[in-house]
């Protein structure tokens, strides 16, 4: 687990989950800025998969077999949650996109710090 890459993401998620929460509120739909963040936050949660997937394979990470099958639900999830969050904001271009960005945005660091505690044991 990147530590550094960790905390980046969940500060960049959050912050856009704040600026699309605001734009829902505001009666906005999602513009091109909410969905190139939520594209870099997909991107940064790729590159924590791939280092996690790539530290299972040399053996590290946690002991229990059924933490394994957790982290690798867990690692699923995080990586499809952004680009299905985009996909469904894309289909409803109103304010409601909005909604989906942010509520994808606030779900990705739960995931995140989930996936720490698990590789962390």
């Amino acid at each position: 687990m990147i530590g550094v890459l960790a905390v980046a993401i969940y500060v960049l998620s959050l912050a856009l989950a704040a600026w699309a929460f605001v734009e829902f509120f505001r009666h906005r739909e999602p513009t091109r800025p909410l969905f190139q963040g939520l594209g870099v936050v997909g991107a940064l949660v790729l590159v924590q998969v791939v280092a996690l997937a790539v530290g299972l394979a040399r053996g590290n990470g946690p002991e229990a077999g059924g933490e394994v099958v957790t982290l690798i639900g867990y690692m699923l999830t995080a990586l499809l949650l952004p680009p299905a969050g985009a996909v469904l904001a894309r289909m409803e271009p109103t304010r409601w996109g909005s909604l989906l960005i942010g509520s994808t945005a606030v779900i990705v660091p739960v995931l995140i710090l989930r996936l720490g505690q698990i590789w962390n044991g």
